[in-house]
C-alpha cells in the first residue's frame, strides 16, 4: 500500500517558525548585511554558492569552515574568512559560528572511501552538531543541503515527487538512508528550536565543472592524485556502440543549486523543504551521447528489475550499493522551489551535462 501522502509535512513554511524573507521581517532585503557562516565551501555545492555570495551586497562576510586548509584569496572569495573545523568538533563549530545570522551546511561524504563509522560521524553526527552550535549562537536561518535521495527508490514512488510525497530511507545505500534519516533529525530539531527556520533543499543530481573534481574518488593518499585525474569527465576520442536502457534522468547545473541556496540563505521563501532540478528529463541514451557513445536504446524495465534485484543481493560491497538507484527513476516536480522560493534554473539539465563535459554553456 502507498504512504499516506502527509500534506503540509514536509512542505514550505512547516519547518521552523524564524525569520521569512516575505513577510514584515524583510530579510529578502534586509536593514544590514548578512554574515553567513558555510561547512564544506570547497566542495561542489560550495562552487556554486560562493561567488554568488560574493557578488551579493547583501552579504557582508561569509566564514568558510573546512577541514583542508585553503585560502579563499585564491578563488577570488574576498569576503571569506577561512576557519580550520571539523563538523564532530561542537566547540569549534561554535567559536566558528559566532556572529553569524545563517549557517548553510554543505559538508558530506559522498563518495565512501571512509569507514562507515567515520561516514555516520561526518554525516548524520556532525550534521547534528551544526544545527545545534547554529541554534547555540542564535542564527536565524539554518540551510541544508539535502538530496532527492531522501526519497528513497520505493516501487511506490510516484512518477512525479512533490515536496509532500514522504522521505523514506534507501533500503541499502548509505547516502540515501543517510539523507533520508537526518531530514526527519533535522525537523525534531527545529522543533525545539523555533526561532531557528530550517530550509531543505533537495537536488537531483548535480553537474558542473566542479562536479567530480570537487570530489575525492581515491582514498587517503591518493585523493590528490584523484582530483587531478577524474577532474572532469571526457568525450570517448572514438565512437563507441553502446547498449543503453532508457531510464530516465533529471541534472541541475551547480550554478542553479548556488542560486536555490543564495535564495534561502536571504529568506526569499518560507522555511520548508524544495525540489531542485534542471528543466527537462533526459535518458541514459542521451547521456551516452553526449559523451561521444552511438547508444544503441533499449527499454528500461530490463535493466531497473536487475538494478533491484542486484540491489538485494547479500554482502553487496559499498560501491555497488548504488545500483539502488537505477531501479527506479526519481523525477521531481520543482513548482514549489519557483512558486515560493523564486527560483528558476539558468541551465536545462542537457545544458549541465554539456558544462561538465565542457561544451555549449548558456550565454
Amino acid at each position: 500500500m502507498s504512504p499516506a501522502r502527509r500534506r503540509g509535512s514536509h512542505g514550505a513554511g512547516a519547518l521552523g517558525e524564524g525569520p521569512r524573507g516575505l513577510d514584515a521581517s524583510g530579510d529578502a532585503a534586509p536593514d544590514r548585511a548578512l554574515t553567513v557562516a558555510v561547512t564544506g565551501p570547497t566542495g561542489t555545492f560550495g562552487a556554486g554558492l560562493v561567488p554568488l555570495l560574493q557578488d551579493d551586497d547583501r552579504i557582508e562576510r561569509v566564514i568558510g569552515i573546512a577541514r583542508r586548509p585553503f585560502d579563499p584569496a585564491e578563488r577570488g572569495w574576498t569576503k571569506m574568512e577561512y576557519r580550520q573545523g571539523d563538523v564532530r568538533d561542537p566547540d569549534a563549530l561554535g567559536e566558528a559560528f559566532r556572529d553569524a545570522d545563517v549557517v548553510v551546511h554543505l559538508a558530506f561524504l559522498i563518495t565512501g572511501n571512509a569507514s562507515r563509522r567515520t561516514t555516520r560521524e561526518i554525516n548524520v553526527d556532525g550534521t547534528l552538531n551544526v544545527f545545534r552550535a547554529a541554534a547555540a549562537v542564535g542564527a536565524r536561518r539554518f540551510v541544508h543541503a539535502s538530496s532527492v535521495a531522501a526519497y528513497g527508490w520505493h516501487s511506490d514512488n510516484p512518477d512525479l515527487l512533490d515536496e509532500d510525497w514522504p522521505v523514506r530511507p534507501a533500503a541499502r545505500l548509505f547516502y540515501g538512508q543517510e539523507k533520508a534519516e537526518l531530514e526527519a533529525l533535522l525537523q525534531f530539531e527545529a522543533q525545539r528550536h523555533p526561532d531557528l527556520a530550517l530550509y531543505l533543499l533537495r537536488p537531483t543530481i548535480v553537474l558542473g565543472p566542479d562536479a567530480v573534481g570537487a570530489k575525492d574518488v581515491l582514498p587517503g593518499l591518493l585523493a590528490p592524485l584523484g582530483r587531478r585525474l577524474f577532474s572532469r569527465p571526457r568525450r570517448l576520442p572514438v565512437p563507441v556502440p553502446l547498449l543503453v536502457p532508457e531510464h530516465p534522468l533529471q541534472f541541475v547545473h551547480q550554478e542553479d543549486v548556488g542560486r536555490a541556496l543564495q535564495l534561502c540563505v536571504l529568506g526569499a521563501g518560507p522555511p520548508g523543504a524544495y525540489n531542485i532540478a534542471g528543466d527537462g528529463v533526459l535518458t541514459a541514451g542521451d547521456v551516452a551521447r553526449e559523451f561521444g557513445a552511438l547508444p544503441i536504446r533499449l527499454p528500461a524495465w530490463p535493466a531497473q528489475a536487475a538494478a533491484r534485484a542486484m540491489s538485494r543481493l547479500p554482502f553487496l560491497p559499498p560501491a555497488a550499493e548504488w545500483v539502488e538507484a537505477a531501479g527506479r527513476p526519481s523525477i521531481m516536480d520543482t513548482t514549489r522551489a519557483r512558486e515560493q522560493l523564486g527560483w528558476h534554473p539558468r541551465y536545462t539539465g542537457l545544458q549541465a551535462l554539456r558544462d561538465t563535459l565542457g561544451r555549449q554553456p548558456p550565454s
